[in-house]
Formats: structure tokens, C-alpha cells, sequence
């Protein structure tokens, strides 16, 4: 079984390299989302975009998100794995003094699985929330009206946001409620409809290699893999494959189901500069602090369609970015796990 050291490695160093991947489709959704997209990256007369402005620094903001993460996926993953291994062994799915006993479920495994991932996704986002207020906020620095002159006009577009929130640095946690609104939802359903296809994945390969019997053949360890017998052995590359097609397509799902409120997010975390600065950018800190008022204020304003905002953007790299993690995850977790093993071994045999 994975320690929680496999587990913090193999989270941080998949969440850097993700984040590098993906970062700027992020960046084009959250300019996208912006109140301020059609005034400042359309051109007024013709309606065309401007993309010259819309696609560049599309990097802004990487390195708090970056920094930020390594510690908000470790929680994450610890969480997640040590609360499903344990309502997994504390609630059996049957007697264990009587095997042969009709199944007395306590609670179903998509319960277990969102439960388990809800509770790590409160503690990231506590984590993650200053880091992607300031991310968002310095993604839509291409702008030209927000960009501060003088001695601060050549700092970095991070730089420059940060000196936004020096003087009321809470502010940074303003999104922290939005964010937990769009995440929750997110992993709820994410991690259930993820822990069910790659169960059916393994389930399906374990079958054709006749190495397990559906119905009572066939159990699950302590991660909830299929546990194979002879001949339905999965390697170590089709489990992290899995792991990875499995990921893209629960990340597509929910990334579809969970828009609007992900629009709400971008819309507050932006706002959060104007509040905290005085600037009072478009009102966007007024009448719209809690995310039920900037849900209301964004159908007022722009209808049901600016809650669907970047939406294909968002489905794209939600399917890349949640498939590459959780494979490169699951394969950096069984190399520690088999490379530990392996010296234990060695050591044991010396």
C-alpha cells in the first residue's frame, strides 16, 4: 500500500507538471469569463477579437498557482485516500462473521467516494483560494486600463497584483466560498463517476484475461482497484492508463454540469481586486458580494448564456488536465510503492 509520502510526491509533482500544460487554455477562460472581455479584447466597431491582446501572456499568474498547489494536492490526495481506506475497512459491504451472509451495505461506494472527496476538497481550496485570486486577477492584467504606471508598470503582472491586496491581504479569501461552491459539486461527482469507470475499466480487462468472475469473483483493495487472481494481473502502464481515460471522461462531465457556477467564481475572484484596492473596477465589488448575487447580476446582465461562458475551453482542458494528473499520479504512486518494495527486499534478502 502507498504511503502518504507516495502519495504527496506523486500528487506535487504531477500537479506542477499539469499545471504548466494547461495553464493557458486557464488563462483564455478566465479572460473569457471576464466582464471586461467584449470592451477591452473585441475590437468596437467590426466585433472581431483582438487576438494579439486575447493570446498574449497567456503565463500570468503561473508561478502562485504553481507554488500553491504542491501543498493543496498533497492535502488533497492524503485526505482522500486516508478517509476512503478507512470508511472502506470500518464499514463492511457484508458480515464478517458470516461471509456466506446476504450483503448489509452501510454506505454505497459513490457515497464513500464523494464524501472522501469533498471533505479533502474543503481543505485545498482553504489552501488554493489565495493563489487562484491572484492568478485570475493577474490572467486579465493584459489589459491596459489596469495596468499601473510609473516605477511598478515594468513588474511582472503577479507582481503588480499582489501590491492590489497589500493593504487588505484577507481579501485574497474573498473566493473562497465560490470556489468551494464550484469545486464540491465538481469533485462530488467527479470522483464517483471516475472510481465507477475505472472499476468497470479493470473489471473488463481482469474478465478477458480470465482473471476473475464478475459477481463474487472478483474484491477490491484498499485503493479500490479490481484485485485480479491468476492470468487478470494489470500492469503497471495499463493502470495508470486507465487511471487516466477514466479521469478524462468523469473531468468532461463534470466540468459541463458545474459551468455556471464556474463563471460565478472567475467573476468574484476578480472582483476581489476592486475591493480590495478601492479601484471599484466596473462596480464589480458592488451588489454582487455573495455568489448567489453574482449569479443573478450575470443573467441580468449578459442572460443564461454568460453563465455558459468559456465552456468548451474549460470541457477541453478539464478532460486533458484531469486525465494526465491522475494518470502521471498513479503512476509516479506505484513506481515509490515498487521501488520501496524493491530496497525492502534487497535489504531482507541481504
Amino acid at each position: 500500500m502507498s504511503t502518504h509520502t507516495d502519495i504527496w510526491i506523486s500528487g506535487a509533482f504531477a500537479v506542477v507538471v499539469v499545471d504548466f500544460l494547461v495553464y493557458p487554455f486557464d488563462t483564455l477562460k478566465t479572460r473569457i469569463q471576464s466582464p471586461t472581455y467584449t470592451k477591452i479584447y473585441k475590437n468596437p466597431q467590426t466585433g472581431a477579437v483582438n487576438r494579439s491582446l486575447l493570446f498574449r501572456g497567456l503565463y500570468q499568474g503561473v508561478g502562485s498557482v504553481v507554488l500553491a498547489t504542491i501543498p493543496a494536492s498533497g492535502a488533497f490526495f492524503t485526505t482522500y485516500e486516508a478517509l476512503k481506506h478507512t470508511l472502506h475497512t470500518t464499514l463492511p459491504s457484508q458480515s464478517q462473521s458470516n461471509p456466506l451472509s446476504i450483503p448489509t451495505p452501510k454506505l454505497p461506494d459513490p457515497i464513500i467516494h464523494s464524501i472522501s472527496s469533498c471533505t479533502a476538497e474543503a481543505i485545498s481550496c482553504f489552501i488554493i483560494t489565495p493563489a487562484e485570486v491572484l492568478k485570475q486577477n493577474a490572467q486579465v492584467l493584459t489589459n491596459t486600463n489596469t495596468t499601473p504606471k510609473g516605477k511598478n508598470a515594468k513588474k511582472g503582472a503577479l507582481y503588480q497584483t499582489i501590491l492590489k491586496f497589500r493593504h487588505q491581504p484577507y481579501k485574497l479569501w474573498s473566493g473562497y466560498t465560490a470556489l468551494l461552491g464550484r469545486n464540491l459539486p465538481f469533485t462530488g461527482l467527479n470522483w464517483p463517476v471516475f472510481e465507477y469507470l475505472r472499476g468497470k475499466l479493470f473489471e473488463g480487462i481482469v474478465a478477458r484475461r480470465g482473471g476473475g468472475r464478475r459477481g463474487g469473483g472478483r474484491g477490491r483493495d484498499g485503493d479500490g482497484m479490481v484485485e485480479g487472481g491468476r492470468g487478470g494481473d494489470i500492469s503497471a502502464i495499463e493502470r495508470a492508463l486507465i487511471t487516466g481515460v477514466s479521469a478524462a471522461m468523469a473531468g468532461t462531465v463534470s466540468s459541463v454540469v458545474t459551468m455556471p457556477v464556474d463563471v460565478v467564481k472567475t467573476r468574484m475572484m476578480l472582483g476581489a481586486t476592486a475591493t480590495a484596492s478601492g479601484e471599484g473596477r466596473g462596480g464589480e465589488g458592488k451588489g454582487s458580494r455573495s455568489a448567489w448575487g453574482m449569479g443573478k447580476r450575470v443573467v441580468r446582465e449578459e442572460g443564461v448564456r454568460g453563465l455558459f461562458k468559456g465552456g468548451a475551453i474549460r470541457s477541453l482542458w478539464t478532460a486533458v488536465s484531469f486525465g494526465i494528473y491522475l494518470c502521471m499520479y498513479e503512476g509516479g504512486r506505484g513506481f515509490l510503492q515498487r521501488r520501496r518494495e524493491g530496497d525492502t527486499d534487497s535489504e531482507g534478502s541481504g
